[in-house]
């Protein structure tokens, strides 16, 4: 399909971005910036996130902001205030993309660790399920809010091996359908993109003997991700969609 938005269909737009320091929260924050938007850098290692603002601050884009926070010690309070924060700063919130995650341990079912599992249905589920709740009534306030997810192949199917993970990324489909379905009559559209194979560090941990040149990068997949948040992406709601589908 064919993603096409123009030059800027983000404009005026605020969008928070988890995972914003690197990979494709990196990519998406910057091309949302490309596009108009004034984009929130959240991530937990504070250097990433700084070289992301520096990058977005020598375009000609709106001026970021950067919120660092480790969604695996946060609590309920750290999200409510951070609604808060945004809230009083930029009085409004557009758009989210649920991009930070774990991929904890690849290892057979009868080997997972439980700290391990804990750690990753943290991040990638409970973290997101409760920033989520915090940011819903400033995205209800919107006139044209979304929510993406971010999914994964084993999270349609699940395979050997991808234990913990994969058991995660069912759960973020089951969290989009629900909140889907529940925002139906609003103005909140609420989606999951599943990237596929991506040049990312997470990929590399997953896939340490693969030809990194033989993926697609961020930048490759990217127009979906500013497809789902600019006007354009409007009628899409309650999808999960291959960044990558099969041919």
């Amino acid at each position: 399909m064919d993603y096409q938005v123009t030059s800027d269909a983000l404009q005026g737009r605020v969008i928070l971005i988890t995972g914003a320091g690197a990979g494709i929260g990196r990519q998406a924050a910057l091309s949302y910036a490309e596009k108009g938007a004034t984009v929130i850098l959240l991530g937990r290692t504070v250097k990433k996130l700084e070289a992301v603002y520096d990058e977005i601050a020598a375009m000609d884009a709106p001026q970021p902001a950067i919120i660092p926070l480790d969604m695996l010690g946060a609590t309920r309070q750290h999200y409510l205030d951070m609604a808060d924060t945004i809230e009083q700063q930029f009085g409004r919130l557009d758009g989210v993309l649920h991009n930070a995650g774990l991929l904890g341990v690849l290892s057979p079912f009868d080997q997972i660790d439980e700290k391990s599992h804990d750690d990753v249905m943290q991040v990638n589920v409970k973290a997101t399920m409760l920033m989520t709740q915090a940011l819903l009534p400033l995205l209800k306030k919107s006139d044209d809010a979304r929510v993406v997810f971010t999914t994964s192949t084993v999270g349609h199917q699940g395979r050997a091996y991808w234990g913990s993970y994969a058991i995660s990324k069912f759960a973020t489909e089951g969290i989009m359908q629900v909140l889907a379905d529940e925002m139906s009559d609003t103005k909140v559209r609420v989606n999951a993109i599943n990237p596929g194979g991506t040049r990312t560090g997470m990929r590399a941990s997953a896939f340490p003997g693969e030809d990194p040149d033989t993926l697609k990068t961020p930048l490759d997949i990217i127009p979906l991700y500013v497809y789902l948040m600019a006007p354009e992406g409007v009628e899409v709601h309650g999808q999960c969609i291959d960044a990558q589908p099969k041919r």
